[in-house]
């Protein structure tokens, strides 16, 4: 089966790299499925994503993913987010109380938005209800 070579890279670290069948992620312009042979393109990751690579030997490897780009070429793909997170990795007693508070700051406050979409991108990738 033909697959895609991957790169997944926050501002302050690399996430993830390798090779996949498919990659999804949601951008501003709608949810993309990425698979081998797909046209070339370069979209902006919607705010509070999840992204979801279907690796070589068929696991998924889910990044919360905040802002940023998703560039597809011949060679493969590049994810490039301000701030990304493996499933794995992520705190969810923290990302309850990140919600919390940005929802009690209130959705006025530009910040607070931003906190909550994130924090929401992180229960989601953790397969919680956010």
């Amino acid at each position: 089966m033909a697959t895609l070579q991957v790169e997944l890279v926050a501002v302050e670290r690399k996430i993830w790299s390798g090779e996949a069948r498919m990659v999804i992620a949601r951008t501003t312009e709608g949810e993309l499925g990425v698979l081998p042979g797909h046209a070339p393109l370069l979209g902006q990751l919607a705010e509070g994503g999840v992204v979801t690579i279907r690796t070589e030997s068929g696991d998924d490897v889910i990044v919360a993913a905040h802002g940023g780009f998703l560039s597809v070429t011949e060679r493969g793909v590049s994810i490039l987010a301000e701030t990304a997170e493996i499933s794995t990795e992520i705190d969810v007693e923290r990302a309850r109380e990140a919600l919390r508070r940005a929802e009690e700051a209130g959705e006025d406050d530009a910040d607070s938005l931003d906190a909550a979409r994130r924090a929401q991108s992180r229960l989601r990738a953790a397969g919680e209800s956010a």
